[in-house]
């Protein structure tokens, strides 16, 4: 079953667009790469032949002892984090040089990495990849040859958030750096919310019912929605569940139906979307330009790369500020959407070089204060690790959010999300939970509507 979800998700990535980086394009890793539905994929020996035409070749390894070799997307976001830990690095070794391959997407290692395991040669692979945190486990299942642990690098793990590392720990064993930081953060337009008589502070530590009763007025007042979502890959779901410290899995099977967590989650989505207080954006383009940069919303939730997305309506600088997740329950919730981790490829040489290096910088080492350092002011890369976070550079107050010192805010609700389970089949959960959004708000029973998604999940896990 697994090796069909693989042949799913290689051929879906060769026909659709991916994201391109944690920067918030559409599908990167943020909100995913391209779904793996059953209806939208083609059979394994149809992924084989296409990916054999389309395969972006790697850069592959360097004969040079002094040398690695990486792989990963986006130039402007993961790669100056890349550049950042290879400057920091050669400080400690001066002979030490990274070759860096920029990728067009994720996909691209997905693929080759995909290719390299169903031939079992890894030697077109580089010393080390990026890989996204929702697929890494499934490849670390399947191609066990393909990859170096980093279980012996000499990495503190307790300097991480036991969130982000859940990805990339497979039987126990540590196998990735963690690189970006994909914590939530509930930002508003602290203007708007004055405007219609409350502060940061009434949005902070409530329940989903005071939140819509708030929104309500916000729009009654300003005419400001105080949420939008892609709905195109509706992730809100997944954070709201998370922020409730609970999955859409149990058991490694779809955990809706008899759900009241999640069934309470998707009515408090419906009647956003019916009040106007929440948009259900047609697109990825939509969500961000129109909605956010567009200056339709006075409150943006998601992983903290849509950031520079908010920074684009510079009209609104100094009128923003972040908090936390409302819950169910009214306690301060903490989610995570998207994130990405660096991993030693089976094909690696230098594997002892490649652990120095990645302990070194993102590791948490001596140099992980000057790669994130830099790799927050030329990508905006926030850390995941904690000591990095405390230097000035993450203390510092930021303008465009009211003078709020947001990076180290960001660090700090990261060591708060819950640890929830996740699967395989994370996007096809994804699509069915949007279906079960749009045909609810358009009158048809939610009980319903919920069993069928289970029912439609559960048929694709079995093909």
């Amino acid at each position: 079953m697994k090796k069909k979800l693989l042949s799913m998700m290689l051929a879906t990535a060769l026909v659709t667009t991916s994201f391109v980086g944690c920067g918030g394009n559409a599908g990167s890793a943020n909100s995913g790469a391209a779904d793996t539905s059953a209806d939208t994929a083609a059979d394994a020996t149809e992924a084989d032949a296409s990916a054999e035409e389309e395969q972006v070749q790697l850069i592959g390894t360097s004969e040079d002892p002094n040398t690695l070799t990486v792989s990963a997307w986006d130039a402007n976001f993961n790669i100056p984090a890349l550049e950042a830990a290879a400057a920091a690095y050669q400080k400690e070794n001066p002979d030490f040089k990274l070759e860096i391959q920029t990728v067009s997407a994720s996909s691209d290692v997905e693929n080759a990495v995909t290719l390299a395991g169903s031939s079992g040669d890894y030697s077109q692979l580089p010393d080390i990849v990026l890989f996204q945190d929702h697929y890494i486990q499934n490849y670390v299942s399947n191609y066990p040859d393909a990859w170096n642990n980093l279980q012996d690098a000499g990495i503190d793990w307790n300097d991480f958030g036991a969130e982000k590392l859940s990805y990339s720990t497979i039987d126990g064993v540590h196998y990735g750096a963690p690189v970006d930081n994909g914590t939530c953060v509930f930002a508003y337009r602290v203007d708007v919310l004055e405007q219609a008589g409350y502060s940061l502070a009434d949005v902070t530590g409530i329940t989903w019912d005071r939140w819509l009763e708030i929104a309500k007025d916000v729009k009654d007042k300003t005419g400001y929605a105080l949420m939008s979502m892609d709905h195109s890959g509706d992730d809100l779901p997944y954070m709201m569940m998370q922020a409730e410290g609970q999955s859409q899995w149990k058991d490694g099977k779809p955990n809706l139906v008899g759900n009241d967590t999640f069934k309470k989650i998707i009515e408090v989505i419906v009647q956003g979307a019916n009040d106007g207080t929440i948009i259900l954006a047609n697109g990825w383009t939509e969500y961000t330009d129109n909605t956010i940069k567009g200056d339709q919303v006075a409150g943006v939730f998601n992983g903290n790369w849509i950031i520079p997305t908010i920074k684009g309506n510079e009209a609104t600088s100094g009128k923003w500020e972040i908090t936390t997740i409302p819950t169910l329950t009214g306690k301060e919730g903490y989610a995570s959407n998207g994130g990405s981790s660096l991993y030693i490829t089976g094909n690696c040489q230098k594997v002892e070089l490649a652990q120095k290096f990645l302990a070194y910088t993102f590791g948490g080492g001596a140099g992980a204060m000057e790669t994130y350092d830099n790799a927050l002011r030329n990508g905006g890369v926030i850390t995941t690790c904690v000591s990095a976070s405390k230097s000035d550079v993450y203390n510092e107050g930021v303008d465009f959010f009211n003078n709020q010192a947001i990076y180290t805010t960001v660090v700090e609700y990261g060591t708060h999300v819950p640890t929830v389970e996740q699967n395989d089949y994370h996007y096809t959960m994804r699509t069915e939970v949007g279906n079960v959004i749009t045909n609810v708000q358009n009158g048809a029973d939610i009980d319903a509507e919920i069993e069928a998604a289970q029912g439609n999940i559960e048929f694709a896990m079995e093909e």
